[in-house]
């Protein structure tokens, strides 16, 4: 693991405002990220969670505050230019797997590196050697219907993959699994991070998963309580309850 910041963000604050509501999702956030390491952000429904990874990945913007990625800050790129950035050195993987239904698992992990400018000989070459990377070399005719849950997520870990990029973003990759698939999909990311280099960053309501990673960021109500080690014991941190429910703004925000 590299001692270089690939991921910085400086007091960023990010509001939400809906007619008389105003809910303040991120407020002053500050943290880093080595390149190739592994960080689980965690905390209750409505902590932030899922607003600082889309804020830090250039999914959304932020009122205040920077971010950068690589030495390059967020806000002096263009939509244009930040949207091909995202294409070619980050890579995402969802809960929900979000691949196409009537697309084979290779046509799935295809489809993004062919609307990059890939050539499609170069865009299936691509393709079957991430499905196979991922453990499906056999399976890449398969339609999403014709796999299962975990078998789905492989691949679209394998379209994350595709393009080697330097940061993978995942919100609650395991959400959707059972403990056993949940089990094999973290072992399968801990060992691409290692093997690969990749650094990842990963939005979790699990201890399990969150005890496989490097680092742990816990948040509450919108502001970064702790961060340390995986193995630290964070029990008995103020304000902070993995099984709380104490949320400030809706699921979406979480």
């Amino acid at each position: 693991m590299g001692n270089l910041p690939i991921i910085s963000a400086t007091n960023v604050v990010k509001t939400y405002r809906s007619r008389d509501v105003v809910v303040h999702a991120l407020n002053d956030v500050t943290f880093e990220v080595s390149q190739g390491e592994m960080v689980a952000v965690m905390g209750p429904s409505g902590s932030g969670k899922t607003t600082l990874l889309n804020c830090i990945s250039g999914l959304d913007s932020i009122d205040s505050g920077d971010v950068s990625i690589a030495g390059q800050l967020l806000r002096t790129m263009s939509d244009d230019a930040l949207s091909d950035y995202r294409a070619s050195s980050m890579g995402f993987v969802f809960q929900a797997y979000n691949l196409l239904p009537v697309l084979s698992a290779q046509e799935n992990v295809e489809l993004p590196l062919v609307l990059a400018g890939n050539s499609q000989k170069v865009a299936r070459k691509k393709a079957v050697e991430k499905l196979d990377l991922v453990g499906l070399g056999g399976r890449i005719d398969h339609l999403p219907a014709e796999l299962s849950g975990g078998q789905q997520q492989r691949v679209a870990i394998a379209r994350a993959l595709a393009n080697d990029p330097a940061i993978v973003w995942a919100d609650e990759p395991t959400g959707n699994l059972d403990s056993t698939n949940a089990s094999e999909i973290m072992e399968l990311l801990v060992r691409l991070n290692k093997e690969e280099g990749q650094t990842f960053v990963l939005v979790t309501h699990s201890e399990d998963v969150g005890g496989m990673t490097d680092r742990i960021v816990r948040m509450s109500d919108g502001v970064v309580v702790s961060m340390g080690d995986a193995n630290d014991d964070y029990s008995s941190v103020s304000g902070v309850d993995s099984g709380a429910s104490t949320a400030t703004s809706d699921s979406s925000n979480s």
